[in-house]
């Protein structure tokens, strides 16, 4: 099983879209093995967005990630990485194909509702930013036998 953290932005609460967003990750059959709402500070933004600090359009960035709160998920499935990454969708919402969460919720680039890691380096270095491990609760869904074979 992989692991990758999922924001789900400020928009998307604001919008109150939480519950349809993640509604589409257990439909796929993803566990959701760590969740919490949170602000966003200054301080965190400039350490999950490290790479980006120095572009012109950070601010703007930061300004948008500490404007409202968050919500902070640890989404574990096989192949969770690329498949989320699938499911959200390109990081313009109208460039993002129907079918996608950015591409049935978002119309910006930068309002796109979702962030989700975009490789294991990522998911491992951005995981541990908003998360402690006792605070990812692993589990069994009842219903794991009907979600795949057992060899999958």
């Amino acid at each position: 099983m992989k692991r990758t953290l999922v924001l789900l932005k400020p928009d998307c609460v604001q919008r109150r879209l939480m519950g349809r967003v993640i509604s589409r990750f257990e439909e796929k059959g993803f566990n959701i093995v760590g969740m919490k709402m949170l602000r966003v500070t200054p301080a965190l933004a400039r350490q999950h967005y490290a790479e980006h600090v120095q572009k012109s359009w950070y601010p703007g960035l930061e300004a948008f990630i500490t404007s409202a709160p968050i919500v902070a998920m640890v989404v574990e499935g096989p192949d969770a990485i690329r498949v989320v990454r699938e499911m959200v969708g390109a990081t313009n919402g109208l460039k993002a194909v129907a079918g996608t969460i950015r591409g049935d919720f978002s119309s910006s680039r930068q309002m796109n509702l979702v962030h989700a890691s975009d490789s294991p380096e990522s998911a491992q270095r951005e995981l541990a930013i908003f998360f402690q491990e006792e605070e990812i609760c692993e589990y069994t869904p009842l219903m794991s036998d009907a979600l795949r074979a057992a060899d999958e």
